[in-house]
């Protein structure tokens, strides 16, 4: 078992999903910022499950992320988590984020190992989002709905748990409002907002354990 693989199971092979209100904040955004918007959240905002799907590769562990078709209704075009809405019939944040990576890039849900979950995450489209860690086969193939999804791409996890790489992006908003939106670059990709957000989560819980 790799280095990154152990870490990952120790620190969330017990977790649950996390459902206290009292540590909502708003995902992507700076702590000091996220506290002033998320009092405008209706109280009980639509949930939402993302996958965190994590690759072993021969060069490192890797997480694997989406780039959204530019029609789609919320966050077009933007780098994200396979994942969306729970429907009636989910029995879950689990159920949901493995359904929503099987209809959005062919993920088969046999191949994913779900490992635990981070906190719960507001998104500024109104959802409470449940991030589902799962380590992935890498022999699975990916089969992507062109409705939904545009491509795939990888970044290693040494890049994003690298803090050199944690930076922020002044972000206007319709109404005039100005936040530090958290950002990870690599390579040609921007990785921001949101899904920043539960990598940093992730990258703060996982550092916990030195």
């Amino acid at each position: 078992m790799s280095l990154w693989r152990q870490r990952f199971v120790d620190r969330f092979r017990t977790s649950t999903p996390l459902h206290d209100t009292s540590q909502w904040c708003l995902s992507g955004m700076s702590a000091e910022h996220s506290q002033r918007f998320v009092q405008h959240f209706p109280p009980q905002p639509v949930h939402a499950a993302v996958l965190v799907p994590l690759v072993e590769r021969p060069q490192g562990m890797q997480v694997l992320l989406t780039i959204r078709a530019a029609g789609l209704k919320n966050h077009a075009a933007q780098i994200s988590f396979p994942g969306g809405r729970l429907d009636p019939e989910d029995d879950g944040p689990r159920a949901a984020a493995l359904r929503e990576a099987k209809e959005e890039i062919g993920l088969d849900p046999g191949l994913v190992e779900v490992i635990g979950y981070l906190p719960d995450h507001l998104v500024v489209s109104g959802y409470r989002v449940t991030p589902v860690l799962g380590l992935v086969d890498p022999r699975h193939r990916l089969v992507l709905n062109p409705d939904e999804v545009v491509s795939t791409f990888e970044v290693p996890v040494d890049h994003v748990f690298d803090p050199a790489n944690h930076c922020t992006r002044r972000r206007r908003f319709d109404n005039g409002d100005e936040v530090d939106i958290y950002d990870i670059a690599y390579g040609e990709y921007h990785i921001w907002g949101a899904t920043a957000g539960m990598l940093l989560t992730l990258y703060r819980l996982t550092q916990s354990l030195e």
